[in-house]
């Protein structure tokens, strides 16, 4: 009898050690998971401080533009003190176009160099065809296109005449917008080159040119012969990057 108890002692000790691991392992696996949960709330945390701070620093570049009319002159000759560079490269998928820039327009020539570091014609298009007179470049109908002009200014370049350059063929120069513009002022952004054999003198002492093609002409004339859409658009856009050549 007295072997008979022991027994059923022994049976109810193990019994009670067996219930004590299994409620272990279940606290285990539950503190396991809560932990899983934790990290996870964490990263979902950080993921919306990143991605909030992302929008502050994207709505801080529109806070203040870069160049205002006011300083417009004396900017940009420092600027162009200090930054010499002469030659730039127009690339597309058609071929590149190389173009000297003239030092006796140097607010035209600064602004060029200015907009091509800040890399603002990136993306841009040759926008406008005319075949047998121009081809127009510098604008798209990319968001990014307008929240660069925000970022940079809005002005517009006092002419530059007294260079005495004219619209031959090859010829880069400034657009401008024709609205009460009765200073001929260029616009900052978009540029043109003369692809007509005959020049288009009719321009010449209403558009500032500020440099020459010096290679790449064919390039020019291919881009020329594009199809196109309303207002000269052409109907595949035709994207470009600049870059400054040494």
């Amino acid at each position: 009898m007295t072997r008979k108890i022991s027994y059923l002692l022994i049976s109810f000790v193990l019994l009670l050690a067996s219930c004590e691991d299994t409620q272990k392992s279940k606290i285990k696996n539950t503190g396991s998971s809560s932990s899983n949960t934790i990290t996870k709330v964490k990263d979902s945390s950080e993921n919306k401080i990143n991605s909030s701070k992302k929008k502050k620093d994207k709505l801080f570049l529109h806070d203040e533009p870069m160049l205002v009319q006011e300083k417009l002159i004396p900017f940009l000759t420092e600027y162009g003190k200090k930054n010499t560079e002469n030659k730039i490269r127009i690339s597309t998928r058609f071929g590149d176009i190389d173009i000297v820039l003239y030092n006796d327009t140097p607010l035209h020539r600064a602004n060029m160099i200015l907009l091509i570091k800040e890399g603002y014609f990136n993306g841009t298009f040759f926008h406008r065809v005319a075949n047998g007179f121009v081809i127009q470049g510098g604008n798209s109908d990319n968001k990014d296109t307008s929240i660069k002009r925000n970022n940079i200014g809005s002005y517009l370049i006092p002419s530059e005449f007294e260079a005495g350059h004219r619209h031959t063929r090859g010829a880069f120069s400034a657009a401008k917008y024709a609205e009460q513009n009765v200073s001929k002022a260029s616009s900052p952004f978009e540029f043109f080159i003369v692809q007509s054999e005959r020049g288009a003198h009719h321009l010449d002492n209403d558009h500032t040119v500020y440099g020459k093609v010096i290679k790449g002409m064919d390039v020019v004339d291919e881009i020329a012969k594009q199809p196109i859409g309303e207002g000269e658009w052409p109907l595949i856009n035709i994207p470009i990057t600049v870059e400054i050549l040494k």
